[in-house]
């Protein structure tokens, strides 16, 4: 099977915004609690509390915690300018890559974000995929979007595309190989023989 089956859309989507996200979409994952809020709250500047509400409403959204919370979509950004009462829209510019690295280390531990290379991950997720291969036929680039949707619910942050590509082609390659040498293990040697009669050419 190609490594390469994601097509350009895919790609291009990938843990990145598309777009300005739905009303429904802002509902769910832009809205701050209100454990959100006290957090946010003891943050000193209003730049600082909206960089951090960018980051985690984003990481809750698409999976990864962005490096310029400026290129976020407007509506995004309004949408948390209001929630947080800011009355400076562009405080924004003032927000550093020195704090933004440290409200995403922040977030990571204080709402459970792990990364796809820790313990027991790849384990848990492979054991997901395998079952749903087993048991389907799901085209690669489907079960590439399952394990998206497995990785954001388990508050996992997104690896690269390619990387998470070549995960599900190889755990795929494996499904297949335990499903022919299962099929072949219940073959009888007569069905062999007619089998390898099917091959034989007459000159």
């Amino acid at each position: 099977m190609p490594v390469g089956f994601l097509t350009q859309e895919q790609r291009d989507g990938f843990g990145r915004y598309v777009g300005s996200p739905s009303r429904e979409e802002l509902e769910r994952y832009f809205y701050l609690s209100d454990e959100d809020r006290e957090v946010i709250q003891k943050l000193r500047g209003d730049h600082s509390r909206l960089g951090y509400a960018i980051l985690l409403s984003t990481v809750r959204f698409i999976g990864v915690l962005p490096d310029k919370p400026m290129m976020v979509p407007l509506e995004v950004q309004h949408v948390l300018i209001r929630q947080l009462s800011i009355t400076d829209p562009d405080c924004l510019l003032r927000y550093s890559d020195h704090r933004r690295w440290i409200h995403a280390s922040d977030i990571q531990t204080r709402y459970g974000y792990c990364h796809f290379t820790d313990q027991n991950v790849g384990f848990r997720l492979s054991r997901w995929l395998y079952a749903l291969c087993w048991t389907g036929t799901d085209r690669p680039s489907v079960l590439f979007e399952r394990a998206i949707t497995w990785l954001l619910t388990n508050k996992v942050l997104l690896p690269g595309v390619s990387q998470l590509e070549r995960f599900v082609v190889q755990l795929r390659s494996r499904v297949e190989e335990r499903l022919w040498h299962t099929l072949g293990r219940s073959v009888t040697e007569q069905q062999r023989q007619k089998l390898l009669e099917l091959l034989t050419v007459e000159e």
